[in-house]
């Protein structure tokens, strides 16, 4: 059964939606020909503020450089389901549509399917660091019709994040490498029995995480249940969604088994939506954390500076790659995403907001916030910059990832089925389905929110 926000949530989720739609209103998106509005994600963590400082930053600079230009930053601070309901909200209307948005690539397809975005072809033609951008990057903000409609500022891997202090009082070896599934539960077993005061394993699960359980969790287990040769969940031949088979199953057992066998946080904690707040700011910093299934930007909030800045970090934790089901080529699993900069098709001032796209896509101001956000860097210049790869522990580990990462099938349908996925693991992690049952309840959403286009493989 899904968790329903507490009334004082809704209250200030409310006040939240109403004060942002407050400031997005105006003559058309902005302010006026000469002003651009940018919409961004703001972290739920007052104490995190990477993003604004990049953004303040780059407003600075923009504002040098264009004159009598101005840029009014519009923060919408969410966890990322609600963000994204929000940005929907926004985009609408000319009256409340930004003149850029913060477009998660999982989102962009259903977004253009819904007219809410501007193609960016015509500018993507006219600017030359277009060319350094990869194609895999560039692939993740195309449309089915085949025009590009984001630009984006970075990638992501996952892997798994272990506390060594905690490995040790387990008696697991450090360094750890896991081998299969079975090993990760071995070790947070371990971890259990030996070091009973710390919860030995978080996978992100259920609605109130939203795509973080999907990709953090569910994805990095389904797509280590094959060859890594075929896409689990969609199928491209014949443009179907793929109903859940053993692997679905399997990948819901083991969050079942994590959950029923209390390996991980508590479920009221594990379906709290402020739960990767909660591990990144508090259990893994305070070492209370054995192993956690996680992305490859959780030391933006450990630099000095950042909210929880964390030195010693990269003495404290180790690094893992996931590993396939039973050991499989090719041996390790990793989900990648990332973020992009869209213009809203209602928006105001197009033409200025790509200047600030432009701005912000420099290779100094790429270079900066890659690492200042702990991303993956998709321009090839800064990927080949020393100063990029030995910028802070893990930038290498988490990049050689890429190498062996999967792509989510984010075609307009994605968000509907992610939801679903959602509601699967939720149904196991709380107890109130069988694996089974969670599965039969998959495969009838899927069919409903595909239109029926689903095979069974």
């Amino acid at each position: 059964m899904p968790v329903r926000p507490t009334a004082a949530v809704r209250a200030l989720l409310t006040a939240t939606l109403a004060a942002t739609a407050l400031t997005a209103c105006g003559g058309g998106s902005g302010s006026g020909p000469d002003t651009v509005k940018v919409s961004f994600k703001q972290s739920t963590d007052n104490s995190v503020h990477v993003m604004d400082d990049y953004l303040a930053d780059i407003k600075k600079q923009f504002e040098k450089s264009h004159p009598g230009k101005k840029v009014e930053l519009v923060p919408v601070k969410a966890p990322d389901s609600e963000y994204y309901t929000k940005l929907q909200q926004m985009l609408r209307s000319p009256k409340t549509a930004p003149d850029l948005v913060y477009e998660d690539t999982f989102l962009i397809n259903s977004d253009i399917t819904s007219g809410y975005l501007k193609p960016l072809d015509p500018y993507l033609a006219q600017w030359p660091d277009w060319q350094q951008f990869l194609d895999t990057a560039k692939a993740a903000a195309k449309g089915e019709d085949g025009r590009t409609y984001g630009v984006p500022d970075g990638t992501d891997t996952r892997g798994l994040w272990y506390d060594k202090g905690i490995f040790r009082k387990a008696g697991l070896p450090v360094p750890w490498q896991p081998r299969t599934w079975d090993d990760v539960l071995a070790a947070a077993r371990a971890i259990k029995e030996r070091v009973p005061d710390v919860t030995p394993l978080n996978v992100y699960t259920g609605k109130p995480a939203g795509e973080a359980a999907t990709m953090q969790g569910f994805e990095m287990l389904l797509y280590g249940t094959n060859d890594g040769g075929s896409d689990p969940l969609y199928d491209a031949g014949s443009k179907k969604w793929i109903v859940g088979g053993q692997g679905f199953r399997d990948a819901l057992k083991f969050v079942e088994t994590v959950y029923r066998e209390k390996l991980g946080p508590d479920v009221s904690t594990a379906l709290d939506p402020n739960i990767q707040t909660i591990v990144r700011g508090e259990l893994l910093p305070q070492g209370k954390l054995g192993i956690d299934l996680d992305g490859s930007w959780l030391p933006q909030d450990w630099l000095p500076g950042a909210g929880h800045a964390w030195p010693q970090w990269s003495q404290k934790l180790g690094l893992a790659a996931m590993p396939t089901q039973t050991g499989q080529a090719p041996g390790k699993v990793s989900m990648s995403g990332g973020w992009t900069w869209a213009i809203p098709a209602k928006a105001g001032n197009p033409d200025l907001a790509f200047e600030f796209v432009k701005t912000m896509q420099t290779k100094a101001n790429a270079q900066k916030w890659y690492i200042a956000n702990s991303g993956i860097a998709v321009r090839k210049d800064v990927a080949a910059d020393p100063a990029y790869a030995t910028a802070q522990p893990g930038i290498k580990f988490f990049t050689d990832l890429v190498a062996s990462t999967h792509y989510r099938p984010a075609y307009p349908a994605y968000p509907k089925v992610s939801t679903a996925i959602q509601e699967a693991m939720e149904s196991v992690t709380t107890g109130d389905a069988s694996v089974e049952k969670a599965a039969a309840a998959y495969d009838e959403a899927l069919a409903d929110v595909t239109g029926n286009r689903v095979v069974r493989k």
